[in-house]
Formats: C-alpha cells, structure tokens, sequence
C-alpha cells in the first residue's frame, strides 16, 4: 500500500485548499473527519476536490468508478480515512510488487 500519511498530508493540503484556510483554521482534519458532517461539503467542493486529486493521482486512481459504486447515504458518510485508504490501495495495485 501507499503511505498512508504522505496520501492524507495531500488529502487535508487539497481539502484546505478547496473549503480555504480561513474556514480550514479552525478544524482539526483527520482519518475520522466525515466530508458532510464534520467539514460540511457542498457537492461543489465535492467536485472540485475530486478534480484535483484526479490532476495529481491521473488514471492511478479511478475516482469516479469508486464512487459510482456508492448510494448517496455512504457518500454522505464518506470519511477522509476512506478516501485515504482509496488512494493508496489503488497506488499500491498500480505498482506492482515493488512496493512493501
């Protein structure tokens, strides 16, 4: 698998990037932070995080595959750590065996 901590720090560094630092200050974003409830998302922020992990991860990581595999309730419920834990598993399967 990936680095989980190196896939989160982008994670949260896009996160903040997209909600903005004034309003990112204040919270404290981690595995368990929820996108709805805890960062309040709209669907827009959604998106637009969603397009800047693609820009960085490209076809390592099919986003929109993983997601269209979800109901709008485990959207609603997705965590960072989910998201994480995504990320590098794909990375790690496009590696191959050259990883750990």
């Amino acid at each position: 698998m990936a680095d989980p901590d190196a896939v989160l720090a982008t994670v949260v560094s896009l996160i903040t990037e997209v909600i903005g630092e004034d309003y990112a200050v204040g919270l404290e974003i981690g595995m368990g932070t929820t996108f709805q409830e805890d960062l309040e998302l709209e669907s827009i922020e959604f998106t637009s995080l969603a397009e800047r992990l693609m820009e960085i991860y490209g076809e390592r990581v099919d986003f929109m595959s993983w997601l269209a595999d979800m109901d709008v309730d485990e959207i609603i419920a997705m965590t960072v750590g989910e998201l994480v834990d995504h990320i590098s598993s794909s990375l790690a399967a496009g590696s191959g065996a050259s990883e750990g």
